[in-house]
């Protein structure tokens, strides 16, 4: 499909508030419970309710042939919703000498998809063949202001490959680098070091996005949305009821935001109620959009 010329600041390589639309609408699994070790990722195996579009692609998001988190993903602005992951307890190592992936599932140019991620090509005009359904690595070349913002962390999970399968660019946005390294980096840990020490058991995170409409551009063409927020929720059922009451409040969930910015960019911390009501003015949602499946209150 033949696209317009479109209209991008040569400085900044942003597109404003100017989307084209391709039409996807095959998913790559019709539900998370396709697989049944990917619905291990969601508090009691169920998604977010109330998004709206069906253009949105949900990715079981497998390494080495397991699956490791899963991701709501928008093949029209070439970034996800969010992931949606298990917290694992750890010093909060972040993971080196990992190659960047692409998933092979969202891609159109082929039928059959891999159904694990894979690294990207060596060679970059192979990066053609799936760059219509997702972003590639030319997308985040010389864009100085931006860095490759994982919602999954690495330093959020233990094991070798689970930190390794956070490298794909289908778990990244393009993220303010005064905002990634500062704000938002210290959240990261500070729920790290607050999930280790008060929560037990498995604990559901998932970090999302909204969007304004802004775009990273290459070749004159929007490429990949810039997130205006970004936001993060938690849910452990099983907690230390004996926990400081600065950090008992916010269990057994929570959540927080923060602007994507260079300034004004602190991470707001506030009820997974106050979340979803905040997030609902901002998102292509229902009315009972809702983070996390019963409100992280287990039925048994």
């Amino acid at each position: 499909m033949r696209r317009a010329p479109s209209r991008c600041d040569p400085l900044a390589l942003l597109c404003p508030r100017f989307l084209w639309t391709v039409h996807v609408q095959t998913a790559v699994v019709d539900d998370f419970n396709h697989d049944e070790h990917c619905k291990d990722s969601l508090c009691m195996g169920t998604p977010p309710r109330g998004y709206l579009s069906n253009a949105l692609k949900k990715i079981c998001q497998r390494y080495q042939d397991k699956p490791r988190f899963v991701t709501l993903y928008d093949p029209q602005k070439h970034i996800p919703g969010y992931s949606a992951y298990t917290f694992k307890k750890s010093a909060g190592e972040k993971g080196v000498d990992f190659p960047w992936m692409f998933e092979p599932q969202v891609s159109l140019a082929s039928d059959k998809g891999g159904n694990n991620m894979e690294p990207f090509p060596q060679h970059a005009r192979i990066h053609m063949n799936f760059q219509d359904t997702q972003a590639v690595l030319e997308d985040y070349v010389d864009v100085v202001q931006y860095e490759r913002g994982q919602l999954n962390p690495g330093q959020h999970q233990a094991d070798p490959l689970d930190k390794a399968a956070t490298y794909t660019l289908t778990n990244v946005v393009p993220q303010v680098k005064e905002f990634g390294a500062g704000p938002w980096a210290t959240h990261e840990q500070i729920i790290r070091k607050r999930l280790n020490n008060y929560c037990y058991g498995t604990v559901y995170i998932i970090a999302g996005v909204t969007t304004s409409g802004n775009m990273i551009c290459r070749d004159n063409l929007d490429r990949v949305a810039i997130p205006e927020y970004m936001w993060t929720a938690y849910c452990c059922t099983n907690y230390d009821h004996n926990a400081p009451y600065s950090e008992r409040y916010k269990v057994p969930m929570f959540g927080a935001y923060g602007l994507n910015d260079r300034i004004n960019n602190n991470m707001m911390g506030i009820p997974v109620k106050s979340l979803e009501k905040y997030l609902r003015g901002r998102m292509n949602v229902e009315k009972n959009f809702q983070i996390f499946y019963n409100d992280c209150v287990s039925d048994t």
